[in-house]
């Protein structure tokens, strides 16, 4: 299955994120199976490292080859449950919090979801309103690789670059 990585970088040997809070699913190298969305967030990293460095980023996609089938511990999450809904809240609101995973699959907390999730956080939205509102968004899909032994699962292909 091939996964994708949207940054400012070739990867070649993916490490474990642990320098950006607020990461859904905690620490970990994220990836999604969806092409555009990996390339959409690329630009999105590249225009902010642009405008920090003032001078221009490259947008790049890092392909990946993930064999599922050899994976130990995989959490998946079908769709924005009230399971998936404690995940992100546990991961964005305390950064001690670890879950047990190697991999954990699910649903993008994008702008949108993010809002509804930090509601959630702040104790203004209960849990079950969460869920309710959040059946109307159209949300993309990541895959969380949370330890050491899942990044050996990761087989780099190539990258290229995205032109805005």
């Amino acid at each position: 299955m091939l996964v994708y990585h949207g940054t400012t970088s070739e990867i070649k040997e993916p490490k474990i994120i642990t320098t950006e809070i607020g990461r859904d699913f905690g620490f970990a190298f994220y990836t999604t199976d969806i092409k555009e969305q990996a390339e959409r967030w690329a630009l999105r990293r590249a225009k902010i490292q642009s405008r920090k460095s003032q001078n221009s980023v490259s947008a790049v996609v890092n392909i990946f080859d993930w064999e599922r089938d050899i994976a130990s511990d995989i959490l998946e999450f079908d769709g924005a449950s009230m399971e998936w809904l404690d995940m992100v809240v546990s991961c964005r609101s305390d950064l001690s919090y670890k879950h047990e995973h190697d991999i954990v699959i699910g649903k993008i907390a994008n702008d949108n979801v993010g809002e509804t999730v930090a509601y959630v956080v702040q104790g203004i939205m209960r849990k079950e309103d969460a869920i309710e509102r959040l059946k109307f968004e159209k949300i993309n899909n990541q895959i969380a690789f949370c330890s050491e032994c899942s990044l050996k699962q990761l087989k780099f292909i190539k990258s290229y670059i995205v032109e805005a």
